[in-house]
C-alpha cells in the first residue's frame, strides 16, 4: 500500500482512507468456510468508537456474526447500507500477489474481496466519521452479513432484526459491485440436491436392477425441459440480460465401476427466478412431476428405490423499488446511469421480502472481477462510492423530508 491519507490533498485523501480501510478488511481471511468474527469485531469496534449503536447477530457456532451499526435517530424511518463480509476462496495459482494482502498497481487495488464486496464496506467506514458527526434527520443502519457467498445465510437475521425495530428502515442500498450504476432488480435462486437410490449388481444383469444413473438422467431431462419452457413461455422481463427464469442441472456423481449397475447417484440443480413468478410453486410442480414420471416407476420395479430431494439454500428475487416511497425520498441522489437488472444473487431480495425493505444495488467495482484470481477494484470506483455516500449524509443532515 503506497497511499497515506494524512499527507494528501482532500480529494486524494478520500480515496486513500477508503483504500486503507479496504486493505485492513482484505487482510482478514473471511472465505466462507472460515469464521468472520475477527473482521466483524474490528468493524464493530471502529463504528462503536464513533458513537454507533452496535448489534451483533451471531450464528449458532458463534464463529460468524452479522453486524448492525446504527447512527442517527430511532423514531423515524431510515436507510440501510448493506454488504457481506465473506469472500470466495482464493486458491487459484494465477494470483500475482498475496490475495489477502492488498496491493495497488496502476490505479487498481488487488485482493480477494476488493470488489465483492469489501470495497463497499471500506467506503462506508471512510464516510462513517462524517456520518457520526452529522445531525441526521433520519438514521443510517450499516449492515454487514456472513455467508452471502454460500446462499445468503446471514442476511435473514438482519432483515428480521430491522423489521422488528419500533420504526423499521424504509429503503436499502446493497453495495454489490455495479460500477456505481443503479441496479433495480435481481433474480432469486433455489439450489437443490437429489439423492437417487437404485439397486446394484453385475451390469450383465441390468434388467434386474434399478439403474440410479439412468433414472437420474430421466429426472435431469425433465429439469432441462422446464428450463427450455421458461425460454419460450416466460414470464419475461426484458430488463434482465437473460430475460426469463432459468433451470439446469449443475453437478452429478454416481457409479463405482464400468461393470456394475449403479445403485446410487446424486446431482444438483438450480432455479433462478424473476419477480413475476412463484418459484416455490414452480419447484413443487417439478418435484411432483419427477415423482409421478420417474420415482413411481422405480418403486414399482423395486420397493425402496426412488429419489429424495434436499434444499441446499434459497433466496428470493429483488423486485422493482423505484415505485416505493423509500426510493422516492432518495431518487435524486441515485446514480443517473441505470444498469437494469442482474441475474446474479444479492441480499436485496431478502431485505425486501423478509424485512419489507425495498432495495436497490449500487456499489463500486465490476461484477466481472468477482470470484476470479487477481480480483481488483479501481481506485476511481472507491472515490465515486465515497462521493455517493457523502451525498446521502449531506442530504440526511440537511433535514430534507
Amino acid at each position: 500500500m503506497s497511499l497515506k491519507s494524512e499527507s494528501l490533498p482532500d480529494a486524494e485523501a478520500r480515496i486513500a482512507r477508503a483504500a486503507e480501510h479496504l486493505a485492513d478488511l482484505i487482510a482478514f481471511d473471511t472465505v466462507s468456510r472460515n469464521g468472520n468474527r475477527p473482521l466483524i469485531d474490528h468493524m464493530a469496534a471502529y463504528f462503536e468508537g464513533l458513537g454507533g449503536r452496535i448489534t451483533l447477530l451471531p450464528d449458532e457456532t458463534g464463529e460468524k456474526a452479522n453486524l448492525v451499526a446504527a447512527f442517527g435517530p430511532e423514531d423515524v424511518a431510515g436507510l440501510v447500507w448493506s454488504g457481506h463480509t465473506d469472500v470466495v476462496p482464493a486458491d487459484e495459482p494465477e494470483w500475482q500477489s498475496d490475495p489477502f494482502k492488498a496491493e495497488i498497481r496502476e490505479g487498481r487495488l488487488y485482493g480477494r474481496g476488493a470488489c465483492d464486496m469489501k470495497g463497499f464496506a471500506a467506503c462506508a467506514m471512510s464516510v462513517a466519521p462524517a456520518l457520526a458527526q452529522a445531525r441526521l434527520a433520519r438514521p443510517v443502519y450499516m449492515c454487514f452479513s456472513y455467508d452471502e457467498e454460500v446462499g445468503c445465510l446471514g442476511a435473514p437475521a438482519i432483515a428480521r432484526h430491522l423489521a422488528a425495530l419500533p420504526v423499521p428502515p424504509e429503503f436499502a442500498i446493497i453495495g454489490e459491485p455495479s460500477m456505481m450504476e443503479l441496479v433495480t432488480g435481481q433474480k432469486g435462486k433455489i439450489a437443490m440436491r437429489a439423492h437417487v437410490t437404485g439397486t446394484s449388481g453385475h451390469s450383465s444383469f441390468v434388467p434386474e436392477h434399478v439403474n440410479a444413473i439412468e433414472y437420474a438422467a430421466r429426472a435431469i431431462a425433465l429439469i432441462s425441459a422446464r428450463g427450455k419452457r421458461y425460454e419460450t413461455e416466460g414470464p419475461f422481463d426484458p430488463d434482465f440480460t437473460v430475460p426469463h427464469a432459468t433451470m439446469l442441472a449443475t453437478m452429478i456423481d454416481g457409479g463405482v465401476a464400468t461393470n456394475v449397475t449403479p445403485d446410487s447417484c446424486s446431482f444438483t440443480f438450480e432455479l433462478r427466478s424473476i419477480a413475476d413468478m412463484d418459484p416455490e410453486a414452480d419447484m413443487a410442480e417439478l418435484l411432483a412431476q419427477i415423482e409421478a414420471e420417474v420415482c413411481t416407476e422405480m418403486a414399482a420395479k423395486t420397493p425402496g428405490t426412488g429419489i429424495a430431494f434436499e434444499r441446499i439454500f434459497s433466496y428470493p428475487p429483488m423486485g422493482e423499488a423505484r415505485n416505493t416511497a423509500g426510493y422516492a425520498r432518495y431518487a435524486r441522489l441515485m446514480p443517473e446511469s441505470w444498469a437494469g437488472k442482474v441475474s446474479y444473487g444479492s441480499e436485496g431480495g431478502i431485505f425486501e421480502q423478509v424485512g419489507g425493505i425495498p432495495s436497490v444495488i449500487v456499489g463500486p467495482g465490476s461484477i466481472e472481477q468477482a470470484h476470479k484470481p487477481n480480483e481488483f477494484v479501481d481506485l476511481d470506483q472507491l472515490a465515486a462510492c465515497v462521493t455517493f455516500l457523502d451525498g446521502i449524509v449531506a442530504e440526511l443532515s440537511g433535514g430534507a423530508d
